[in-house]
């Protein structure tokens, strides 16, 4: 049974070295070390950490006579967050890197916890607060019994200090700050490092087979512990949100109006079949649905509210062209997407059939699983 260590950092690199002296305290080995990290973690862990000369790691191994050659750890070891153009990100600053790091986060712990030959401990003590969770969570998706969420409990005047990475075998003073900030020197065999495991809900043994065969997004893994509901999908007017099983997603007026509109379409469709499996009848044309303009300008009304129309942009959701029709649908692609999962789209997203000029325009989902609520 190999041990994989699975840790977020983020500007402190002594979480990693701190780690694995807790662990090898407790004599559990660590057979391979993997890192999620930013661009600016990375240069840290390969300044600090991996730096051939003097870097931390290497010198705790060498001090507690470990063989670097029995640990799986090097620069391709660590794994950085990246933006849509696969460039490394600096900093977990916004909801779009998070769902990057979430995403990195899961398809790391897919493979590793897919082999039963493997444990897994997921530290979960480095980075920012969210990259904590977003590990926490995908220990809690894929996380089997052998598996272990673990935090590093530091002493407060070592943590975070940037000359303290382990306690060395031999102690030695080291300079440390009060609470006021001023320096003074204390002996490093003060420092404690406790390993706290932390109790974690495992879901995995709920989730169907072909949910395991790739990783896949977190609202398509919970989505798929939803048990059917006679109305799947809930147009909600008032609370301005949509509701798919038992998941909600809050949608911009604009955005809903037009997703209204379509599913009011083939909630409406007058052909009377028991599915609508392979049926576009109530597909439109997209002349057809500028032609439209004033149904899906009333139900924006009914959305928005008392705000005079008049008021508002006629270039928007009020002045439909083939231009921001198209940039509409592929919002609120993404929102259902990011709240329902991959697997939600073939049913509820806007679909287009036929081909140019005859392209036409609707939503899949059978209409008698479309409940309106004004």
């Amino acid at each position: 049974m190999k041990n994989i260590l699975l840790a977020v950092t983020g500007l402190s690199p002594q979480v990693i070295t701190e780690t694995l002296f807790a662990l090898h305290q407790q004599n559990r080995t660590v057979d391979a070390i993997h890192i999620i990290t930013t661009r600016q973690g990375k240069e840290k862990i390969n300044a600090y950490l991996l730096a051939p000369t003097d870097g931390k790691y290497y010198q705790y191994l060498k001090e507690y006579e470990i063989d670097p050659a029995t640990i799986d750890f090097g620069f391709q070891n660590i794994h950085t967050i990246k933006d849509e153009n696969g460039i490394e990100i600096d900093d977990i600053e916004g909801e779009e890197e998070n769902e990057r790091l979430l995403k990195k986060c899961l398809e790391l712990a897919f493979p590793f916890t897919k082999d039963s030959n493997k444990t897994v401990f997921f530290s979960i003590a480095g980075g920012r607060k969210t990259m904590s969770s977003c590990l926490m969570l995908a220990a809690q998706l894929y996380g089997r019994p052998q598996d272990r969420v673990y935090h590093v409990l530091v002493s407060p005047e070592f943590e975070s200090n940037r000359d303290f990475f382990y306690p060395p075998k031999k102690s030695v003073p080291i300079e440390l700050k009060d609470k006021n900030g001023q320096p003074y020197v204390k002996e490093t065999k003060y420092a404690r490092i406790n390993l706290v495991p932390i109790p974690f809900v495992s879901i995995r043994d709920k989730l169907s087979e072909n949910m395991l065969d790739e990783p896949k997004d977190p609202a398509t893994l919970m989505l798929s512990l939803v048990r059917e509901e006679p109305y799947q999908l809930t147009i909600d007017f008032p609370g301005c949100k949509l509701a798919y099983k038992n998941i909600e997603l809050d949608m911009m007026p604009a955005k809903l109006a037009l997703y209204a509109f379509f599913a009011l379409q083939k909630k409406n469709c007058k052909e009377d079949l028991a599915s609508c499996r392979g049926c576009t009848e109530c597909f439109l044309e997209a002349q057809e649905i500028f032609d439209r303009q004033e149904e899906i300008t009333d139900l924006y009304r009914k959305i928005a509210g008392t705000r005079e129309l008049c008021e508002m942009s006629d270039s928007g959701i009020l002045g439909l062209t083939p231009e921001n029709f198209n940039s509409y649908k592929a919002k609120i692609r993404k929102d259902l997407e990011r709240g329902f999962g991959l697997l939600a789209l073939a049913e509820l997203a806007i679909e287009s059939v036929g081909k140019r000029p005859d392209t036409r325009y609707g939503i899949k989902m059978d209409k008698g699983k479309i409940r309106v609520i004004f």
